[in-house]
């Protein structure tokens, strides 16, 4: 699918717009010249090469190659970009179910580089020169198949990748494929990361790669909670990340460590305010909610170089927002 949209020069894009507006003028789709250029690929900037109107892909699913053609647009009448996303909603049996009827999507590789590219952010074999005959597609189903293992057994699942050359025995290559994959169930994941807290060197990482800059500190929270599931009782594993992510918070942002006063430990106390205020706000077995007043005076005394008017905001995210783990 779309090998040959890739693969088109300005020129033979230029025809393939023609044809087309021609068999929108014909079938009644409107005037010849309109948005005709926000379906494919011409060079534009990339703000206009995004917009993809919605009459405009009305009358291009109306638009039939012949008479005889009955059903929906094959998939090459389509930008690559619009492929690849309704694409993505497939598993990897429908999607080799997909690539038996559109032939030319079963063996067009930018296809599935492309996929595989948007499902696992980051793989080791993506930096590695590619033997003669590698095939996209096999690494899709290694790919998928590793991520089904992982979600049943996360050691066999990261050993199947490394045993076919897909991850690089490393921290960092494993912190950077879990943070940018979107096929690992949060369950098995919390579970691995807590089996190799021994080493807390994938963790390490994994903290590493989040970036805070800029960001109010309950939002950063969400975000890291995102990534890394909070687990639901408290312990040493929570204790743990909270530590990372408070000396994480204040090394992205050292101006407002300056300006406020914070501290990692400071950000630690109040993480863990935040935390108690989300369940207690959120719980509907706690009858008597925590007023603004309660939360800055409690969290003050723990933190007592903060100010009341910060803390203050803290509570507003929370009761505007929600729970900083949910």
């Amino acid at each position: 699918m779309g090998q040959a949209l890739w693969r088109l020069s300005p020129r033979q894009q230029q025809q393939l717009q023609e044809e087309l507006a021609d068999q929108l003028t014909e079938s009644g789709g409107g005037r010849r010249d309109q948005g005709i250029s926000t379906i494919f690929l011409i060079p534009q900037t990339n703000e206009q090469s995004l917009q993809l109107s919605i009459p405009d892909i009305y009358h291009l699913l109306k638009t039939r190659r012949g008479k005889e053609q009955h059903g929906f647009i094959d998939l090459e009448m389509l930008p690559p970009e619009l492929g690849i996303t309704i694409l993505s909603y497939l598993n990897a049996t429908d999607l080799c179910l997909a690539g038996c009827v559109w032939q030319d999507l079963g063996h067009d590789e930018y296809l599935w580089q492309g996929l595989c590219k948007s499902t696992w952010g980051h793989c080791s074999i993506y930096n590695k020169r590619l033997p003669a005959g590698f095939s996209y597609r096999r690494l899709y189903l290694q790919l998928d198949e590793g991520s089904l293992t992982f979600n049943a057994n996360p050691q066999e699942g990261i050993s199947y990748f490394m045993s076919k050359g897909i991850l690089v025995d490393h921290p960092k290559e494993l912190a950077k494929f879990i943070f940018y994959t979107r096929r690992l169930n949060w369950k098995m994941l919390r579970i691995y990361l807590v089996f190799t807290q021994e080493k807390r060197d994938v963790l390490d990482e994994l903290v590493t790669l989040h970036n805070f800059s800029n960001q109010f500190l309950p939002n950063a929270l969400r975000d890291f909670f995102r990534h890394i599931h909070a687990p639901e009782e408290r312990g040493e594993y929570l204790e743990t990340l909270i530590t990372k992510f408070s000396h994480r918070f204040c090394a992205c942002n050292p101006g407002l460590v300056r300006d406020l006063g914070l501290s990692p430990d400071a950000v630690y106390v109040l993480c863990y305010s935040l935390i108690l205020l989300s369940i207690d706000l959120t719980s509907p077995h706690v009858k008597n909610k925590m007023s603004k007043r309660e939360f800055i005076r409690n969290t003050r005394r723990a933190a007592h170089n903060v100010s009341e008017d910060f803390v203050g905001h803290l509570y507003d995210n929370i009761y505007l927002i929600g729970h900083v783990a949910a």
